[in-house]
């Protein structure tokens, strides 16, 4: 049995209290590195998809993304400019997943810039428009909507895109919010 002495004796003791401040501590900061850290994917299956799109469009070459034949200029170094993207998820197929890994197609819409250094937004090449991520290849295959001799921008739209995502795509682009981060990451890779 615990005497009352003994329970008081290690209730003072000062090397207990020490032992379980420093624990508690520790555990704190286990759980606010591994709930905030910066490379810590989005919890959310959209939030993992709007990133692995605009991870997708910026590292590919322009040309599998370009509308309309434009390019980047030639920089004199040889070194491509960066490419920087923001993205906004209309749906995704099949729509009953729940893991990334899952997901074969996404339907969406693209805004990406070439990043030219001290060249600023307004005059930037940019990339923009609907666009399908085949996310069943490695990496992703993108194919853009774009019009053709015979046929209307609307209509391919429509051609390529399932119903209720055409009429979405036909209304509804970047967020507020995605737009001013992508100017903001813009801006910082032109050197502005």
């Amino acid at each position: 049995m615990i005497s009352r002495e003994s329970f008081a004796g290690w209730y003072r003791n000062r090397f207990v209290w020490v032992a379980v401040i420093v624990l508690t501590v520790s555990a704190g900061a286990v759980v606010l590195v591994n709930r905030a850290g910066p490379e810590a994917e989005p919890a959310d299956l959209q939030g993992q998809i709007m990133a692995r799109m605009r991870t997708t469009l910026e590292q590919a070459d322009p040309g599998q993304h370009n509308h309309a034949g434009h390019g980047a200029q030639q920089v004199a170094t040889g070194e491509k400019p960066a490419v920087i993207c923001g993205v906004r998820v209309y749906g995704y197929e099949p729509a009953d997943v729940t893991a990334l890994a899952d997901v074969q197609t996404v339907y969406g819409f693209h805004l990406c810039g070439v990043a030219e250094q001290k060249r600023p937004w307004d005059v930037a090449v940019k990339l923009a428009g609907p666009v399908i991520m085949d996310m069943s290849t490695e990496p992703p295959g993108i194919q853009v909507v774009e019009a053709t001799a015979d046929v209307m921008f609307v209509d391919r739209l429509r051609q390529m895109f399932p119903a209720k995502y055409a009429e979405v795509a036909l209304k509804e682009a970047l967020a507020e919010s995605e737009m001013a981060d992508q100017r903001r990451r813009y801006d910082a890779a032109a050197g502005l």
